[in-house]
């Protein structure tokens, strides 16, 4: 492998949340006030990711990448994020995606693996107020009633 760059592998939980029905809802309502709901997003993902020791990677949008360290934190912020949103007077529900292990780390701040792809296609496949994760990564964590979706392909 040929880079300028130093590679390393390193073990993260990454999640990607997504406001479900952002794009008609822009289309709808206009410019100024999905402005105004993507600012209550970012707000509260900020509080709450941040006390949590979670690193939002990146904005993307309508939605946001987040980093854990620790697997248990990462799924607490965004099922915290999700209850935040589905309890407020929130325009928009959010959808979410979770998924950890080994990747590459890039740069010292981009990630490459296949945990980065699984977390954002679970997030794709999620449907309003949904969070999907792995049960390898939640099981050891809580003491969730798990459904059975078969083999899925993501």
């Amino acid at each position: 492998m040929d880079t300028d760059f130093v590679l390393r592998r390193i073990d993260r939980t990454f999640a990607f949340i997504d406001l479900s029905g952002f794009t008609a809802f822009n289309e709808k309502a206009g410019d100024e006030q999905a402005v105004d709901v993507l600012v209550q997003f970012r707000n509260a993902v900020r509080n709450i990711a941040s006390k949590r020791g979670v690193r939002i990677a990146k904005w993307l949008g309508d939605g946001v990448m987040l980093v854990g360290v620790e697997p248990e934190e990462t799924v607490d912020s965004v099922l915290e994020i999700n209850s935040f949103i589905n309890d407020s007077d929130f325009e928009l529900p959010v959808r979410a995606g979770i998924a950890g292990g080994w990747v590459l780390l890039i740069e010292g701040d981009d990630h490459v693996g296949r945990e980065v792809i699984l977390a954002s296609r679970l997030c794709d496949s999620a449907g309003p107020g949904q969070v999907l994760a792995p049960k390898e990564l939640v099981s050891p964590l809580m003491n969730l009633t798990q459904t059975d979706l078969g083999e899925v392909m993501v």
